[in-house]
């Protein structure tokens, strides 16, 4: 697989937007039995997207963040295609997200990180705030990090 990445903001019903959403469906909902598309998407209209390309424009890695209050923001629906694993495009994405982050006047990160990809996050300077728990019935961490 072809190893310039970009990664750049993308936004909301832009031709890239499609992309993400089937990649959003095919990574994180589709193997849940789940189907992305039966939600109100136009809930998402505000959010900050984050997407990674080939330079043939496939689509490689995504990522939302959630504008929150006194600084913090929401980190949601961290996908990498599968094809893409193990090529470093979730840490590519992470520190992509982070300094615009900072550019925009967050300082503070929070998700919800499946608890298989622990180790992903806590190797990027996420830490666990509180006990597991279950979302859209896997196991789930709340996590945070401090960002400057």
């Amino acid at each position: 697989m072809n190893t310039n990445i970009i990664v750049k903001e993308i936004f909301y019903e832009s031709p890239e937007y499609y992309l993400e959403l089937e990649l959003r469906n095919e990574v994180l909902r589709k193997p849940l039995g789940m189907n992305l598309y039966d939600q109100d998407l136009s809930t998402e209209k505000n959010y900050i997207r984050i997407a990674a390309f080939d330079e043939n424009q496939q689509i490689l890695g995504t990522l939302i963040l959630v504008p929150q209050e006194n600084g913090v923001i929401q980190m949601k629906q961290m996908a990498v295609r599968e094809s893409a694993q193990g090529m470093k495009i979730g840490k590519k994405i992470i520190q992509f997200a982070e300094d615009l982050i900072i550019s925009k006047g967050f300082s503070k990160i929070i998700l919800n990180a499946r608890k298989v990809a622990l180790p992903f996050y806590l190797k990027s300077g996420y830490e666990i705030q509180g006990d597991e728990f279950q979302e859209v019935g896997i196991p789930h961490f709340k996590m945070s990090k401090i960002v400057k």
